[in-house]
């Protein structure tokens, strides 16, 4: 009997697989690919980390397909999680996606005045939108939210000190700390108050010649409750404007619009950190604004003009497809009901749970007797460090197929054209369809046919 050792030295060449009729067969990708293709079949035989194929065309083109598929792939998003931080945060509006495609397609008048013919700047895309929907006096396009505060500390503080609560010294997404990309800015961090309680008397006491801003950080991902105390934003920023030195609220999310007729209450409103006096306001264009990634920048026009013009502007600035669907999603606001329809983001957050129980019902309808698919109520979230104690009332819809448990389901619907994102809860997949578009429940009901047959 022949060894497993000596089969491998008997293992086909490189020449004679690509003359293999069934790899002659896969033409149709580039030659450079088919051939790295054979050579790492051959390689992981050799090496041992896998056995001998049972079927060398066939393994060789399942690595082709691997390898050539798209990583960044669109997904369907049936978590329940509105501001998914793994899935691309907030899906775009139709107008947003239009006008991404419209910019895309050719050439665009990025950085030229058309009245005069003469160059113009591309900060202006966004800048009247911007400050309209914001009630600011100026506003600056960056490309995320980070790039803004490091770009904002930097103009306004560089070498010199910044007042931060402690309770403020948090960790947003990626594993990213504000004491951290408060020391790239040039800035130098000092601490203010307890982690529970600040007053501002703890800030004025930290006031110094060497004090280069005051900074607020929303906590805007969880919740401190009990026994705190936080001083007000506007009495910040009277104590900033007392002291001759810049009040910067970092607000993370960017809400424009009033939910709290839907009970989504606690975050603050862009406009309201302008009206309470900061000079600076910083947030997000992906989360709850609901348009592109971006670093958004409201406030006094001559801040702005100094974050504007510091260098770092032009390397933290924005794409033009950014900006594109960014102006898009901001002409959006000028109606405030339409904006709540339009808007993915809004739209889903604000659905009733009258709405989501007839979405949910219609779906389990769709899906083969193989999914054994029921409803039961649940909860969604907000996501993206948006609203963290806020209950979303949802109605799930509960796959039970026999013969498969959750995990098993839960990865064919991942691995799945196209992936369907989903969640396990007490040893069952669930679906939510609050975070699915009215178009998506076909695809849904499609993908879950195929990953409960056998």
């Amino acid at each position: 009997m022949t060894s497993r050792g000596d089969a491998r030295r008997t293992l086909p060449s490189v020449s004679r697989l690509l003359g293999d009729p069934g790899v002659l067969a896969l033409s149709s990708y580039p030659r450079s690919v088919v051939v790295q293709a054979v050579r790492d079949a051959i390689e992981d035989v050799r090496s041992g980390r896998v056995p001998i194929p049972g079927n060398w065309a066939d393994d060789i083109r399942h690595r082709i397909e691997v390898h050539t598929r798209a990583t960044l792939a669109p997904v369907l998003n049936a978590t329940g999680v509105v501001l998914h931080t793994n899935l691309g945060r907030a899906p775009l509006s139709r107008a947003a996606i239009d006008a991404i495609t419209s910019v895309a397609q050719g050439y665009s008048a990025l950085e030229l005045d058309l009245t005069s013919g003469s160059r113009g700047r591309r900060a202006d895309h966004c800048r009247r939108l911007l400050a309209e929907v914001a009630a600011a006096e100026d506003a600056l396009v960056v490309n995320n939210a980070a790039g803004a505060l490091v770009l904002a500390l930097n103009a306004a503080a560089e070498g010199r000190e910044v007042l931060l609560s402690r309770g403020e010294l948090v960790e947003i997404g990626g594993s990213f700390r504000i004491p951290d990309i408060l020391a790239k800015s040039g800035a130098r961090l000092v601490e203010v108050g307890t982690t529970n309680r600040t007053h501002l008397d703890d800030y004025r006491a930290a006031l110094t010649d060497r004090t280069g801003a005051i900074l607020t950080v929303h906590r805007s991902n969880f919740e401190l409750r009990g026994y705190v105390a936080s001083p007000e934003p506007t009495a910040l920023a009277d104590l900033a404007a007392e002291s001759g030195v810049p009040y910067i609220y970092d607000i993370g999310s960017g809400l424009c619009a009033d939910l709290s007729p839907w009970g989504l209450t606690g975050e603050p409103r862009v406009s309201e950190a302008v009206a309470a006096g900061a000079d600076l306001v910083i947030f997000s264009g992906d989360k709850l604004l609901g348009g592109p990634q971006a670093g958004c920048m409201v406030g006094r026009r001559d801040r702005i003009a100094a974050t504007r013009q510091n260098p770092l502007a032009r390397a933290l600035r924005a794409d033009k497809l950014t900006l594109a669907g960014l102006a898009a999603t901001l002409a959006a606001y000028r109606d405030p009901v339409g904006a709540v329809r339009d808007l993915p983001v809004l739209a889903m957050l604000t659905a009733t749970p009258e709405t989501l129980a007839v979405r949910a019902q219609a779906l389990a309808d769709a899906l083969p007797s193989a999914a054994r698919a029921t409803t039961a109520p649940g909860n969604s979230a907000a996501g993206g460090g948006a609203f963290p104690e806020a209950s979303l009332p949802s109605t799930l819809v509960v796959l039970d197929p026999p013969g498969l448990d959750a995990g098993a389901v839960a990865e064919r619907l991942r691995q799945g054209r196209p992936p369907v994102l989903a969640r396990i809860a007490e040893g069952k997949v669930v679906l939510d369809p609050r975070t699915l578009l009215g178009e998506d429940l076909p695809r849904v009901a499609e993908a879950v046919g195929r990953a409960v047959s056998p």
